[in-house]
């Protein structure tokens, strides 16, 4: 008697084996006869078609503790017209390129997607080259694809533009230095109150002789206070400057 309860069970149980494999093949049938999607095979995200590449010693943490102010809500969609141009002319308002994409030039939603990517990334300004106008200028730029450089104006390290001294301002100062132009507002420079005109001669008591040793110096001390000897208008001065960090300084610091 026992032996045929046994039997019974384990053919009631094979019966309800097969009834629920028959279920699941209907479901399964049924959602391709609708077209829906199988939840085992999730679409991508619209970012991974950008293939986004960080720009090396710029990545998120960088970029959070150099930029100038918090991320736009939405980044500035422009169109480029030469990359290597754009670049320089953005470098020498504060921005620095951050990363680089190539979305697909047929996509409708190429430049929908562009800013997206700017968005997770915190781009200030994100830069739409088509593929006539990036050939050449970018080395990882493929045809018939749109090349999009990211953005974000960083904190000015020190904030004041600088030259050689022509023949007649090194015979007044008798020997080498550079000469202030332009000094930007809430910068390093400003704060420390360097005027356009000075003349900056040395740097922790080093002697500065060009513009050339000048930057060198600067980047050499990036994240540290200095003194700068100044002359303004013939009277020699000394001001401290606390020079911010650049991204390669960044960088090397962690």
């Amino acid at each position: 008697m026992f032996s045929l309860f046994l039997a019974l069970t384990s053919i009631s149980g094979v019966k309800m084996r097969l009834r629920i494999l028959a279920i699941a093949a209907t479901v399964l049938l049924a959602g391709c006869a609708t077209g829906s999607r199988s939840i085992f095979a999730p679409s991508p995200s619209p970012e991974a078609s950008g293939r986004y590449e960080t720009i090396e010693g710029r990545g998120p943490e960088v970029v959070a503790e150099l930029r100038a102010a918090p991320a736009p809500a939405e980044p500035q969609l422009v169109d480029g017209t030469s990359f290597g141009a754009d670049q320089k002319k953005l470098a020498a308002q504060g921005f620095m390129h951050i990363g680089t994409a190539h979305f697909p030039a047929s996509d409708a939603g190429a430049r929908a997607d562009a800013v997206r990517q700017g968005r997770n990334v915190g781009a200030d300004q994100v830069i739409v080259y088509a593929p006539s106008a990036s050939k050449g200028e970018s080395a990882n730029a493929p045809a018939n694809e749109l090349t999009v450089a990211y953005y974000v104006r960083f904190k000015l390290p020190f904030g004041a533009t600088f030259r050689d001294l022509n023949a007649t301002e090194k015979q007044a100062m008798k020997g080498g230095g550079v000469r202030i132009g332009s000094v930007v507002n809430g910068t390093p420079a400003a704060k420390a109150n360097l005027l356009a005109g000075d003349f900056v001669v040395s740097l922790d008591g080093k002697p500065v002789s060009g513009r050339g040793e000048f930057q060198s110096m600067l980047r050499a001390n990036a994240g540290r206070a200095v003194t700068l000897g100044l002359v303004r208008n013939g009277e020699t001065l000394n001001r401290m400057v606390r020079l911010g960090l650049t991204p390669g300084a960044a960088a090397t610091a962690r």
